[in-house]
């Protein structure tokens, strides 16, 4: 989800199915709402920008997509306010002694909205589709724990080969076999990528990504491209979500700032984020409800590994003094007024394993060592152009991307500069094509609790080179050994330990620059009720007025 540019937009981006997970509300229940079959009957008015790609789950990769394809589909599991698994359509998942394998027996009588079943084979299928890179799925690589997929790495493949590690044994009972054990896989399954999709889906893709058929509380009802995406509540729905409104009209925005406009105005009901130019007022706005919580958002500068002067140990050296040069404390009270904390490791603060001394040293404001690091680096190869940090026009980040800029030209006496794209599409296509040039924001909002959604997703080799959330194609085989070695660990605190001895590597080789853990920062209008699941995104199913 991923609202960012790796989460699922911070990616990038969550919980994909948050089932009655309310951690605070958008007014409370003494507000005196309406929640009545009346209720029902409204459409909801909601902030989005245009997606990147077509709504299949696989493919999804930035917020805006998570936010459709998360009300269009119910998965196996989602999570409850405190990071604990819960079941959807599993009935059971069930780890051999070893973790190695797994059996997922799912609940009876599954269906699509257009009346198709959903069983074992339905997951096996839609599984596979995305793993096989001959069918370009951007979250191909959250699958590589499973047995076959490695031989499905083909972009000239056959784009119907199925994972081996799949086994159908009836219309409930689905097996997976894994590469090698992984204690967290159980977890993983509450990805997006691992939602189901109709047998229509495989055959034409792209015709299906523009109107997707799901079997999630909402239907699409319209896509206007540059314009709404309209759902309407899907009255057969018979999952665990309970729908009280008629449907939400997601209003595409060019920019947040035009968003917040409109909720002041009273022309939308919700609104997801608030833009940095709001922050230190959007509280005291009389005819909005404010929201302001702790959120699992990480977020980072990418510097890919295959730009001019980034590459080897002189890369190396380069980011570090980077990390030295940005003034990260300032901007985040200057331009975030505090709804930022200044990130000390790679994970959030709510995430187990999260440790606020990793990174004390090494990301520390300090001029004196980012000047001599720099020295260092010029010393393999003198520094030469401008560092660039590329952001969209139409998100909420030019203002820290600035100060940033200002922040290092300053300390390291180069030219850095800001490299806006009009659309965060565009310059989420340019990340994905490799054609960025420049440094950019990412980001980790994981769709499941646990340290791999963020280590694995964003760092790993088999993540990297458009297989997966690893943008800047950063590759350490330190790292590598250390991961593997946590996901073999069936107790979670000699987990956790090992996932922390893999950060040590990350703070070493810096291939992104942590910047900050965001805080949930929302608003609806006045008289407008709307709940958050766990990981601070709104629970649209749950907006009435």
């Amino acid at each position: 989800m991923t609202f960012s540019l790796r989460s699922r937009a911070l990616a990038a981006i969550v919980s994909v199915c948050s089932i009655a997970v309310l951690a605070t509300g958008c007014g409370t229940g003494n507000t005196g709402i309406d929640t009545s079959e009346a209720s029902t009957n409204q459409m909801i008015t909601a902030n989005i920008t245009e997606p990147s790609n077509g709504l299949l789950p696989g493919n999804t990769s930035d917020m805006s997509g998570w936010k459709i394809v998360s009300q269009l589909y119910d998965g196996l599991v989602t999570f409850d306010t405190k990071g604990n698994e819960e079941l959807v359509q599993a009935k059971s998942i069930t780890p051999n002694t070893d973790a190695s394998g797994y059996t997922i027996k799912l609940k009876p009588s599954l269906k699509f909205s257009n009346g198709e079943k959903i069983t074992a084979s339905t997951y096996a299928r839609s599984w596979s589709f995305a793993a096989n890179a001959a069918n370009g799925q951007v979250r191909a690589s959250i699958f590589e724990d499973i047995k076959g997929y490695d031989d499905l790495q083909d972009a000239n493949g056959d784009k119907n080969v199925q994972l081996s590690g799949l086994d159908v044994v009836d219309d409930s009972t689905l097996k997976v076999t894994l590469k090698e054990p992984n204690s967290a896989f159980a977890y993983k399954l509450g990805d997006i990528a691992f939602l189901p999709v109709p047998s229509q889906a495989l055959k034409d893709p792209k015709t299906y990504g523009l109107k997707p058929v799901g079997n999630g509380p909402y239907k699409l009802k319209e896509w206007k491209s540059g314009e709404e995406i309209v759902l309407e509540r899907d009255k057969n729905y018979k999952g665990p979500r309970k729908v009280k409104n008629a449907g939400i009209d997601f209003k595409v925005y060019q920019s947040l700032d035009a968003a917040y406009s409109d909720l002041l105005a009273g022309n939308l009901d919700t609104l997801d984020s608030i833009p940095t130019s709001a922050l230190k007022t959007y509280r005291d706005e009389k005819n909005i409800t404010a929201i302001s919580k702790d959120g699992p958002s990480f977020s980072d500068l990418t510097i890919p590994q295959n730009l001019k002067h980034f590459q080897g140990k002189e890369g190396v050296l380069r980011r570090r003094a980077i990390a030295h040069a940005l003034d990260r404390e300032s901007i985040a009270k200057a331009i975030f007024d505090g709804t930022v904390t200044p990130a000390a490791d790679f994970l959030a603060p709510v995430i187990k394993g999260y440790d606020p001394k990793l990174g004390a040293d090494a990301l520390s404001y300090n001029k004196g060592k980012a000047k001599k690091l720099w020295s260092q680096a010029d010393a393999i190869s003198p520094w030469d152009g401008t560092f660039r940090i590329a952001y969209s026009a139409d998100g909420t980040d030019k203002e820290w991307v600035e100060a940033a800029a200002n922040s290092l030209g300053n300390v390291l006496d180069i030219k850095a500069e800001s490299y806006p794209f009009a659309t965060s599409k565009e310059l989420r296509s340019a990340i994905q094509d490799r054609t960025i040039g420049a440094a950019f924001k990412s980001g980790m909002s994981s769709d499941y609790p646990h340290p791999e959604g963020y280590l694995v997703q964003a760092y790993d080799s088999a993540s990297a080179d458009g297989k997966g959330l690893n943008n800047g194609d950063y590759k350490s085989a330190r790292f590598d050994a250390l991961i593997n070695q946590a996901a073999k660990q069936t107790d979670l605190d000699k987990a956790i330990g090992i996932y922390q001895e893999s950060e040590k590597v990350l703070i070493e080789d810096l291939p992104v620059i942590p910047l900050w853990y965001t805080n949930v920062t929302a608003a609806c209008a006045k008289g407008v009720h709307v709940d958050y699941n766990y990981m601070g995104v709104p629970e649209y199913n749950t907006v009435t007025k």
